[in-house]
């Protein structure tokens, strides 16, 4: 299998349950929810990602023959010592994020975290699994980490997904011109009902990748 890179990143995770842990990030391209072309955009499932996931030309990126050689560049990142993690992230990782490539990653020495919309099955190996539900797509990975929904989203309750076998529940305010808006929406449902979290993007307000 040949794997897609959009990009590839050393930062430091600046969202969610390991928010201020040193990884390197894998954007994966493509994605089962947009096309990620703008004039897609408005009928797409999922219609507010802030994220640029077309093609292989970021910084990092390309197309790697096979898992030891996706898992060597991935490599090539990590300054040395610490506990190395990767986070897989896209776009949606898991149409191409297979067993061969999470043993790559294991061989490597890293610690394996993934961020998808839920929509298809995670193999087995993953250390840190993150879904991010969108609320017109069907959920299949009921299971996991951290579901962190993203918030507001129209015609979606946070207590639908309370059910749900994740130890951690975060609500992560939309990106966009009611950001502040949101987050201070945010705020007030964790309060209100504290088995949500908030998480916060602090990678943007520091202009972090």
């Amino acid at each position: 299998m040949t794997y897609a890179v959009k990009e590839m990143f050393l930062t430091v995770q600046g969202e969610g349950g390991q928010a201020g842990r040193p990884a390197v990030f894998c954007r994966f391209a493509g994605c089962n929810l947009w096309s990620g072309l703008e004039r897609d955009r408005a009928s797409a499932v999922c219609n507010f990602c802030d994220t640029e996931f077309v093609g292989t030309d970021g910084v990092g990126g390309g197309k790697f023959k096979s898992p030891a050689d996706l898992a060597q560049a991935v490599a090539s990142y990590w300054p040395g010592g610490g506990r190395p993690l990767v986070v897989c992230t896209g776009g949606e990782p898991l149409l191409q994020l297979d067993a061969e490539l999470i043993d790559a990653f294991k061989k490597q020495g890293f610690e394996i975290a993934v961020e998808s919309n839920g929509t298809i099955a995670a193999p087995d190996g993953i250390d840190w699994l993150t879904v991010s539900p969108k609320a017109a797509a069907e959920l299949v990975q009921t299971t996991g980490d951290e579901l962190k929904l993203v918030y507001p989203q129209p015609g979606v309750d946070p207590a639908r997904f309370e059910h749900l076998d994740f130890k951690r529940f975060s609500l992560q305010p939309m990106d966009g011109t009611n950001q502040m808006k949101n987050a201070q929406t945010a705020f007030e449902y964790c309060l209100a009902h504290p088995k949500w979290s908030l998480s916060l993007q602090t990678h943007k307000w520091i202009g972090a990748p």
